[in-house]
């Protein structure tokens, strides 16, 4: 494995009992250590900070390692201040930002963000790829853009991204038309599948809609969004992870892991789940630690970086 991030714990259930303000300790510890990212995630449903506010916030006091979103939802901001929110962190950063974006997901972790912004449901992955070409054509300084959601005949000076080409934009999601527009328009993917095998299975169909838009299959970054708790026992870690998913979703561990990515165990039993996904191909790993409170997730975070990871094949 060439790089493995983690993610902030931003929200609100995770630092209540401490200073939010120590998630800036949090995201400096993760660099000492040697981590190559820090993402944050994104909602509207539950008290958290506002994942570019965090970033903002960590960008001037980190130097080295990436900064992420997994995943922005840009249906909660309107896309012309969001292009100049984003183009500022990436500023702010030296040009260490990488967003990955999604369109949310049916259901009650869907729907719901959509109504509180008051955008439609429908249509939303069209909406999405519009949106990114929207932000891409300001962060070149494109004077006017013209598409079904957004028409603009005059666009002002849009601030610049750190570099020219602007920060990479990354999808998630597994479905055959989502891994087609990955492979067509975007620089990365980051998704969750709980079978490594899927994992294959799904890269090879993102380089293979690349090659077909005339992309080299290398432009798109595999990378893998994955839940991972460390203990001594297995038992003891799968008691948390499930206590975890159990306050986030609202489903038992045995249920959330039918749906995403997990490493679970001992040290040597979270390596080899992770070893699989890179024979699979992932090249990034992005680790949201299984902890309900900041000081065990200080506790993983140590315990993650001390793990002997996979190197790529």
């Amino acid at each position: 494995m060439d790089n493995i991030g983690v993610f902030l714990p931003t929200g609100q259930d995770q630092w209540a009992a401490h200073d939010p303000r120590d998630l800036i300790g949090f995201a400096r510890r993760s660099e000492q250590l040697g981590f190559s990212s820090l993402f944050v995630n994104d909602s509207l449903l539950s008290p958290r900070i506002e994942p570019l506010t965090m970033l903002a916030a960590i960008a001037p006091v980190t130097e080295r390692i990436r900064l992420g979103t997994g995943a922005l939802l840009p249906v909660l901001r309107r896309p012309v201040l969001a292009a100049q929110t984003l183009a500022s962190v990436d500023q702010l950063s030296g040009g260490r930002l990488t967003v990955t974006v999604g369109a949310g997901f049916p259901g009650r972790f869907g729907r719901p963000l959509h109504e509180l912004s008051q955008v439609p449901w429908e249509r939303r992955f069209a909406r999405l790829d519009e949106t990114v070409a929207l932000w891409r054509a300001l962060w070149s300084g494109a004077k006017e853009f013209h598409g079904e959601f957004h028409s603009f005949a005059e666009l002002p000076p849009a601030t610049r991204p750190f570099h020219e080409q602007g920060p990479p934009v990354w999808l998630g999601g597994g479905t055959p038309a989502a891994l087609a527009r990955i492979g067509r328009h975007y620089d990365g993917w980051l998704p969750y599948p709980p079978d490594p095998a899927d994992y294959a299975t799904g890269l090879d169909a993102v380089r293979s809609a690349a090659r077909e838009a005339g992309r080299p299959p290398e432009a798109v970054t595999p990378a893998l969004f994955v839940n991972v708790r460390i203990d001594r026992s297995a038992e003891d870690a799968r008691r948390v992870m499930d206590a975890y998913t159990r306050a986030n979703y609202g489903l038992p561990l045995a249920g959330t892991e039918q749906i995403q990515a997990f490493a679970v165990g001992t040290p040597d039993e979270v390596a080899a789940k992770l070893a699989r996904y890179a024979s699979a191909g992932a090249r990034h790993l992005v680790a949201r630690l299984g902890a309900l409170e900041l000081s065990d997730q200080r506790e993983q975070l140590e315990r993650l970086a001390a793990l002997t990871l996979p190197s790529s094949p």
